[in-house]
Parts: structure tokens; C-alpha cells; sequence
């Protein structure tokens, strides 16, 4: 699984999206109440820029002029043929069995002196006949982290 720093925290604020590349993929990055949630930015219909589309919730009735808006902010509808999709799992509404986006896995980390080694997966570098003189440096960030399966 390789891994991608795709924004900051501070970049995508509640009920915001981002969309990025990350691994030769349209994603599109939503912030849902404090929780990343990432999809891939092509709707399974017709290829339509899907993350482009509007948020919105569950739409509930009870009866004729009784209706409710459960988990606003959830549902992403595709622009171009209105085909709604969860945002938390990939899947479609009308057709959950069958019809999905793909959905990545997003991982919160702050950010530290060793994020270039972790994210590369090279804990261990060869000393070179060089060396520079270094300054410690901290940020105060956190990332926004988007796994993508190879």
C-alpha cells in the first residue's frame, strides 16, 4: 500500500473537499463533521467528475408533507446524472449491492522530523561522504494521509 501526504488538515474544513492527484488518480477528499473520508473522482455511470457534485443528506419521510434530513452532508451527487453515492462507504443508493466508487482509506498523522522516511518507507539511509549542518524544525500540522493499494 503505498502512501500520499494529499493535504493538510487546515486545507479541507468541515462540510469542504479537496481534490488531488495522489498515485495517477482523481480523489476527492471530504471532511465530514472532522472525519477524512476519500473517493475516487469518476462516477461508475459514465466517468463524470464525480466529487465535483453537491453534498447532501438522506431525505426521510414518514408520509405525505412529513420529511426529515438524516446525515447531512454525507451523500455525493454526481453533476452530470444526479446518481447519489455514500461518502463513508463508496456505495450507491440506489443499487448498494452492485454499484460503488472506489473509496481509499484516510489516515490523520501530525507532522514530524521524520515523515519524509516514514512515507517512503526508508527508515535507514546510507551516510554520504558529505554532511550538511542541520537545524531542528518542528511543524505544527497535521496531514491528511491517502493509502493507495499497488
Amino acid at each position: 500500500m503505498a502512501r500520499h501526504v494529499a493535504a493538510t488538515v487546515e486545507e479541507i474544513p468541515p462540510g469542504q473537499r479537496k481534490i488531488v492527484e495522489v498515485g495517477g488518480r482523481s480523489i476527492g477528499i471530504f471532511n465530514v463533521s472532522g472525519e477524512f473520508f476519500a473517493l475516487r473522482n469518476r462516477c461508475p455511470h459514465q466517468g463524470g467528475p464525480l466529487c465535483h457534485g453537491p453534498l447532501e443528506g438522506r431525505i426521510e419521510s414518514t408520509g405525505p408533507g412529513d420529511y426529515s434530513v438524516r446525515r447531512p452532508g454525507e451523500v455525493l451527487r454526481c453533476p452530470w446524472h444526479g446518481w447519489e453515492f455514500d461518502i463513508r462507504t463508496g456505495q450507491s443508493w440506489f443499487d448498494p449491492a452492485r454499484i460503488r466508487v472506489r473509496r481509499y482509506e484516510v489516515v490523520i498523522e501530525s507532522a514530524d522530523l521524520n515523515a519524509d522516511d516514514r512515507l517512503s518507507g526508508q527508515s535507514q539511509r546510507e551516510q554520504g561522504p558529505y554532511v550538511a549542518e542541520t537545524y531542528v524544525t518542528a511543524i505544527d500540522q497535521s496531514h491528511v494521509i491517502v493509502d493507495i493499494p499497488e
